[in-house]
C-alpha cells in the first residue's frame, strides 16, 4: 500500500488540495503499477514559521520581501 506524505505551507484552497491528492493518487497508481484503492496521500501544512529557508523562517522572508 502505498502512502505518500506531503509537507505544504498553509494557504492553499481546498480545491486545490483535492486536486493534488488525486493527481498524486493517479500517478503513484500508475508509476508503481498499484490499485487506485491502495494509495493513501497525507498533506500536512506548515505554519510559515515553523519551515526555515537559509537560517530564517519563511514568515519573516515574507515580511521582509513586503
Amino acid at each position: 500500500m502505498p502512502f505518500i506524505q506531503i509537507n505544504i505551507l498553509k494557504g492553499r484552497t481546498p480545491e486545490k488540495k483535492e486536486r493534488l491528492i488525486r493527481e498524486v493518487s493517479d500517478l503513484v497508481s500508475d508509476v508503481l503499477d498499484a490499485p487506485i484503492q491502495s494509495v493513501r496521500v497525507m498533506i500536512y501544512e506548515l505554519e510559515p514559521e515553523h519551515w526555515g529557508i537559509a537560517g530564517e523562517s519563511v514568515k519573516k522572508r515574507n515580511e521582509v520581501s513586503k
